[in-house]
């Protein structure tokens, strides 16, 4: 049973996500009660793929925000750096060029895309600042960033509601439907630990972007953060 700790040490997180890769996306519509849908297409409108353009999805997981970008006309390359994640993505989706790679090494040269994003993944990195920098590195000048992360909501009531959920009704539902629950664990300390949206936004800045915003969705459970290169 492969269960990450808070220091995110890349082949612990790697190892935890190969486990889980098989039930992945269905956990996680369960988990979110299906809202992880809305967030998704919310990345795509953000990402604003258009015909033609070249467009990196790091931590691609299976696939699932790639393959709408890539209808879009778009040449989208899913990236990860679990095996087991793209095992399963190229199963689903052969028609998708997954490529391995490591976040904080990524294997394109510099200024290979138009657009780049990232959903539920920075937060898993060992240096989510070092991993902005280098996405900004294989970015275009002019070119954008997305980030999806899930974040603090906004209404303080509802916040103690939801980290309550987050420690004690999420390992409890993955404990039924997952293939290796105890990963859930560490993923709601995981998003417990993780800064607020203008947290996230500094990080942002002092990576090198420019024109940091962000959207807040579901009430600020999660933010899309939008910037772009100078």
């Amino acid at each position: 049973m492969a269960r990450a700790s808070l220091a995110k040490q890349p082949a612990e997180v790697a190892a935890m996500f190969d486990e889980i890769a098989e039930r992945y996306d269905l956990t996680n519509d369960l988990l979110s009660l299906g809202q992880d849908r809305w967030w998704r297409r919310a990345v795509v409108k953000a990402v604003d793929p258009r015909m033609g353009e070249r467009v990196l999805d790091l931590a691609a997981g299976t696939g699932t925000s790639s393959e709408p970008m890539e209808r879009d006309g778009a040449f989208v390359v899913p990236c990860d750096f679990s095996v087991g994640m793209l095992g399963r993505g190229k199963r689903l989706r052969p028609e998708l060029p997954f490529v391995g790679g490591d976040a904080l090494a990524l294997p394109f040269a510099d200024e290979s895309f138009d657009a780049v994003t990232i959903s539920f993944g920075l937060r898993n990195l060992v240096d989510p600042r070092a991993g902005l920098a280098e996405l900004l590195r294989v970015t275009r000048p002019g070119g954008r960033v997305v980030v999806c992360e899930f974040s603090h909501p906004v209404w303080q009531p509802f916040r103690r509601v939801y980290v309550e959920y987050l420690m004690r009704a999420v390992p409890g539902i993955a404990r039924r439907v997952a293939s290796e629950p105890e990963s859930y664990v560490y993923l709601a300390e995981s998003i417990r630990a993780w800064p607020d949206q203008a947290g996230l936004a500094a990080e942002f800045a002092a990576a090198g972007w420019d024109r940091v915003e962000w959207r807040n969705l579901s009430g600020g459970i999660v933010a899309l953060h939008r910037a772009y290169r100078p």
